[in-house]
């Protein structure tokens, strides 16, 4: 999609073409991954018109493989190449479909790491999502609010100014910490925790209530217009409450008025 605006209407016109996705790997400062790609911990997939998620993830993978939490470290490629396996079984029939993302645009941290890791677990070719159906959900919001919609670390932030940071979040230093720990839960459920988020932050968008700080054309009439809509539900609101006010005392006069009957 070429700007925010056709993504708007394409989630509007088509909302069960969307998937959102997102991950969370082992650092690259990590001890232990040396010249290494960092491990894939867990991957998240939320299907945005009926917010249904599906994850993949080294605790869920590694109960399914009935390897006890105690040998998980000692058994990383097996639990990683299933969790691959289940993860690209499951994007196969999907790739045609729009797959929204936040910054996965390479090797370091992308599909292209997907990619790579399933390469050097399977040794063969994954089934690609094409880059054409790949949308990175910040440069979405940059192009409709402006590269200042939020500061850096612009997730976090966002997230501040519409609610506060979500339950379950974990900055990119408390999943290394997570992951160095083995607690592989908080670590999945930080990723649900961020592709949640993303969903928000789209429909919010749709409906002009996503809260933002940028200066963009776009965010200032968004503002507008959302400022105008209350003063002017307010002012009809008013306006209603007078009318059946006085209709209610032209009604109690009438009754006030002596009848007189006829003979």
């Amino acid at each position: 999609m070429a700007n925010a605006e056709s993504f708007f209407e394409n989630v509007k016109k088509t909302p069960d073409r969307f998937y959102i996705i997102h991950y969370s790997s082992q650092s690259l400062f990590d001890a232990g991954v040396n010249a290494h790609s960092p491990r894939i911990t867990s991957i998240v997939v939320r299907h945005y018109t009926s917010g249904q998620t599906v994850s993949f993830s080294i605790h869920t993978i590694a109960e399914y493989l009935k390897i006890p939490p105690s040998q998980v470290d000692t058994q990383y490629d097996d639990v990683e190449r299933e969790l691959l396996t289940q993860f690209y079984n499951f994007a196969r029939d999907r790739r045609e479909k729009y797959w929204v993302h936040w910054n996965m645009r390479n090797v370091t941290f992308g599909f292209e790491h997907l990619e790579h890791r399933y390469r050097v677990l399977i040794g063969k070719e994954p089934p690609s999502i094409p880059i054409e159906v790949r949308i990175n959900l910040n440069d979405v919001l940059k192009n409709r609010y402006g590269g200042d919609y939020a500061p850096d670390p612009k997730m976090l932030s966002l997230m501040e100014m519409n609610g506060g940071k979500v339950q379950g979040f974990l900055s990119g230093k408390e999943e290394s910490e997570a992951f160095l720990a083995k607690d592989f839960i908080r670590m999945n459920t930080s990723t649900i925790a961020k592709v949640g988020f993303f969903s928000f932050v789209i429909s919010s968008s749709i409906r002009g209530k996503l809260k933002t700080k940028g200066r963009g054309l776009l965010n200032f009439i968004d503002r507008l217009l959302e400022s105008r809509k209350a003063r002017l539900i307010a002012a009809v609101s008013a306006m209603i409450g007078l009318i059946v006010g006085l209709i209610q005392l032209i009604i109690w006069l009438v009754s006030l008025v002596p009848h007189t009957s006829g003979g």
